[in-house]
């Protein structure tokens, strides 16, 4: 009985390092990350605590179906939601072309959205506007993001549309990579979290975008 006791105990105490080495978990800020996003996704002044903040590591796959390596910070609140969607899509061979801080782009959104990658947290407003972005507490999620673009009309009834170079991914009646669209898997397992998805919006459409 001793032995089996010894043996249950000892699984257990591997089961983190086994979280670890599966590609996917969550972690507090580090010292040395947060030096990757000060002046950056975490200017000087962020008004959203460095301890609100969690650093997930996952697995995805592209349109080629590589693995690859992702991280992304994001608020402790969805932590746990976005690592059940983000295995759950790795698992199923959903595409995610990059999932990479947006501090290696500068903290420069239009950047990021050019590149189609998928982020979460940096303290920034709603462009055209002086309120912050839920991305600003981490509560929200782009992904795929060129191709699944922000649009909307200014007010002289102009089609603005970001990432600059998605003009060709706003017909979404069309099939291409890396689209969400309303009843995919991404979509469904954002909604089952209880995310609200931006294609739904009637003012304007931001369909790589899910907030909390």
């Amino acid at each position: 009985m001793k032995r089996i006791t010894w043996m249950i105990l000892a699984c257990m105490a591997l089961l983190p390092a086994c979280a670890q080495d599966s590609g996917f978990s969550i972690d507090t800020i580090s010292d040395a990350l947060f030096q990757r996003m000060q002046g950056r996704s975490f200017p000087a002044n962020c008004s959203t605590p460095r301890s609100d903040l969690r650093h997930l590591r996952v697995l995805h796959r592209n349109a080629e179906d590589s693995v690859l390596h992702g991280e992304m910070v994001c608020n402790k609140a969805i932590a746990e939601d976005l690592l059940d969607i983000f295995r759950r899509l790795y698992d199923a061979h959903y595409p995610i072309e990059h999932i990479r801080l947006i501090d290696d782009y500068e903290a420069d959104d239009e950047l990021s959205m050019r590149d189609n990658n998928s982020s979460s947290f940096c303290f920034r407003v709603v462009p055209g506007t002086t309120k912050l972005s839920k991305h600003a507490r981490g509560m929200a999620v782009d992904i795929n993001t060129r191709y699944n673009p922000y649009v909307r009309r200014s007010r002289d009834g102009r089609r603005l549309v970001s990432p600059d170079n998605s003009h060709p991914y706003v017909d979404r009646s069309k099939t291409f990579p890396y689209k969400i669209e309303e009843g995919d898997l991404c979509y469904r397992l954002f909604i089952e979290h209880g995310f609200t998805w931006g294609g739904h919006w009637r003012t304007m459409k931001d369909y790589q975008h899910f907030e909390k």
